[in-house]
């Protein structure tokens, strides 16, 4: 097949719709009963109810007052967490990593803050309901390419369309720090920056700070709310974020990139999010004092240098709470990130097998990310007044034995079949007709 059928194949197929239908909205009133309920922001419950009323809790207890009409739902010997939430996503812009014709991630440009990530997101993508199932209902999905990249959005894994999907637009401005050239050597000391890769970090620099000082003077001169014809829709999308009322995600790893960035924080006086952080650990107590977050994009990495020992990724969640950062643990983000979402809670769970107490890595997924992305007062822990965006599983969901057996998001319970689990099912078939498994 040549290129061009190719590539319409792909197309073909990246169209096709999932085959999930998407969730009613709540229309009566909701009890789940005899469940184990972890609320994570406090002790766990046994054989609580949790009353919900238009996709809100209610009531949580173990005698809760029901309005006339409530379903009862019996989850006897089975736990109920809050949802997960990843927290560094490509979830509805990538199908798959390695065909150009399914990213959409990237826009031309490298200043590029009117950029919606919401606006591109396929409610149809067949990655969703992958990641679903494995407990994680909330992503935090943002653009990428260029210095400024984009604003990023909190998205419901359910939904018709972006519209129903989007919980909350223009979270943040994500900001790529410009590398600063350093060569790879895996040595003690430190490396220098060649020439012309140490002069174009200074010019990608002085660009962005030029950006966000276009975008001060624009707020200055009154444009801001102008007329569409007088107005500036680039520099009117920069100024929430360049005058500090909005938070900035810059994305960086190492010490450097991420000390610069700090300074330039405070420089311009704008709210800062570190977003991969793998050498945050270094780093940890100047982290803590100015009070800035992490998102730790995963935990499953080789160490960056030679001399590291294998278990360095492993442990870096356990020292930033050791030292006072706040922060949580997300998935790696990329192309690759849409089809590893699903493996989120295993991202944590090896920051449990490597210190973290295991409390604080179920809250890294759920609480921790809502708090650090401005969403906590709705999810992120199983509260009164929060939204009913809770899963209901068979034993601790960063156990990879357990099993997630129901999931509502506004108390809308979700359909949790999948690509994967069809895929199962039709080869369990296939080897039982050539008599190479039982049938049960």
């Amino acid at each position: 097949m040549n290129r061009s059928r190719t590539s319409l194949a792909v197309l073909l197929t990246a169209a096709v719709a999932g085959a999930q239908i998407p969730a009613q909205k709540q229309k009566t009133p909701l009890l789940l009963t005899g469940a184990t309920v972890h609320p994570v922001s406090s002790a766990p419950v046994q054989g609580a109810q949790i009353l919900v009323v238009d996709g809100k809790i209610k009531a949580i207890g173990q005698n809760v007052t029901v309005p006339a009409g409530t379903v009862r739902v019996d989850y006897s010997g089975k736990h109920i967490y809050p949802g997960m939430i990843d927290a560094n996503s490509v979830l509805g812009l990538v199908e798959i990593g390695s065909v150009a014709a399914t990213i959409d991630t990237t826009e031309r440009g490298d200043i590029k803050p009117e950029v919606r990530a919401e606006v591109a997101i396929n409610p149809d993508s067949d990655l969703i309901p992958v990641t679903r199932a494995g407990g994680v209902l909330l992503a935090h999905t943002a653009p990428s390419g260029g210095l400024i990249a984009g604003r990023s959005a909190v998205i419901r894994l359910d939904g018709w369309t972006w519209e129903d999907m989007t919980m909350v637009g223009s979270v943040g401005l994500h900001v790529n720090w410009p590398s600063s050239g350093r060569r790879r050597r895996f040595r003690r000391r430190p490396s220098q920056p060649t020439t012309d890769a140490g002069e174009r970090h200074k010019r990608e620099i002085a660009k962005l700070r030029e950006a966000f000082s276009q975008a001060r003077a624009y707020q200055a001169g009154g444009t801001v709310g102008a007329s569409p014809r007088d107005a500036d829709l680039r520099l009117e999308a920069l100024v929430p974020f360049a005058t500090g009322k909005r938070r900035v995600f810059v994305h960086a790893d190492d010490v450097r990139a991420m000390r610069e960035a700090m300074d330039w924080a405070a420089d311009e006086r704008v709210k800062i999010v570190i977003v991969g952080g793998q050498e945050a650990w270094r780093i940890a107590a100047e982290l803590a004092e100015r009070k800035i977050p992490v998102i730790l994009t995963g935990t499953h990495r080789l160490p960056r240098r030679r001399f590291e020992a294998y278990d360095a990724p492993f442990t870096v969640a356990k020292k930033l709470a050791d030292a006072g950062v706040r922060f949580c643990i997300a998935g790696p983000g990329g192309t690759s990130g849409a089809s590893n979402a699903r493996n989120l809670p295993y991202q944590a769970a090896t920051a449990a097998a490597y210190g973290l107490p295991k409390a604080e890595a179920l809250k890294a997924v759920t609480l921790y990310p809502a708090q650090i992305l401005g969403i906590g007062d709705r999810v992120g822990s199983l509260e009164v007044g929060k939204d009913a965006t809770l899963i209901v599983t068979t034993g601790d969901p960063l156990e990879i034995r357990s099993h997630v057996e129901a999931a509502y998001i506004d108390g809308r319970r979700l359909d949790l079949d999948s690509k994967h689990k069809r895929l199962y099912r039709k080869y369990r078939e296939k080897y039982r007709r050539l008599g190479l498994r039982k049938q049960k």
